[in-house]
């Protein structure tokens, strides 16, 4: 009894610092302390989004299928690159330092040439959503390769076993905890990509949608669409949690057993 009601206190303090702050804002707006045309209070944030939110549905259905095209074909290219890069050490040697010089240009510098290149389509939201989620995805897979059991690797060599074999009973099943951890890094990556790139050019979409009201002067509409934002990129980092917790099964059922010993007297 006494644990779970310790677990109902940890999962409330997050909940209640959030909480806290909205307050301690709120109070500051309605004191006068921060102008409204420059910092709308959480209450007009709230109406905004009441009043908005079948618009911002609309652009947000936009914006999460450039943000999950994007994230798909930057997984499918970040697996290959990494199998390939992992199985030929020259081409790992290769490609790693243009891998690393990529994520030095900034994200904004680049989208307005995708644009110019592209043009105002999907097609520039969705390369930019695939730069921003490519490297996380290699990177993470790597690792994950490379941390593979080396003495389960050696045992599999021994008994005969291929390659591709070792590959699919050994390197991948140990990568997994590191693409989820890639992975949760590149769902946020992919919504913010995607709102970034239709901030320089579009027609729908979340940023879009950002830089009509922005122009407008709508603080409050403005500050609505980044909780939304923000709410989304959660959502989606906690569905990755939950895709994890059925393609490990094995972790889940370790977690449990520590908690077992745990208990024990």
């Amino acid at each position: 009894m006494r644990k779970k009601f310790q677990n109902i206190i940890d999962r409330c303090i997050p909940l209640s610092a959030v909480a806290l702050l909205l307050l301690l804002w709120q109070l500051l707006c309605v004191a006068g302390v921060l102008p409204e045309y420059m910092l709308p209070s959480p209450v007009r944030v709230v109406k905004a989004f009441g009043e908005d939110f079948p618009l911002l549905l609309s652009h947000m259905w936009v914006t999460l299928w450039e943000a999950f095209a994007g994230l798909g074909i930057g997984i499918l290219l970040g697996f290959g690159t990494a199998v390939l890069m992992e199985h030929f050490r020259s081409l790992y040697r290769a490609l790693y330092p243009i891998l690393v010089i990529t994520q030095t240009i900034p994200t904004v510098a680049i989208a307005p040439l995708l644009v110019l290149w592209l043009g105002y389509g999907a097609a520039p939201k969705i390369t930019l959503v695939v730069i921003v989620t490519f490297f996380p995805i290699t990177v993470g897979l790597l690792d994950g390769f490379r941390e593979a059991d080396t003495d389960a690797v050696r045992l599999m060599q021994a008994m005969g076993a291929s390659d591709l074999q070792i590959f699919y009973h050994i390197k991948l099943p140990g990568s997994l905890s590191h693409f989820f951890a890639s992975l949760r890094i590149s769902v946020s990556y992919a919504v913010v990509g995607a709102v970034i790139s239709e901030w320089l050019g579009g027609f729908h979409g979340l940023g879009v949608y950002m830089t009509r009201v922005k122009k407008s002067y709508a603080y409050d509409k403005m500050f609505a669409v980044i909780f939304l934002i923000t709410a989304v990129s959660l959502c989606l980092m906690k569905l990755v949690d939950l895709i994890q917790k059925g393609a490990m099964p094995w972790r889940r059922m370790g977690g449990r057993a520590e908690k077992m010993e745990r208990e024990l007297p």
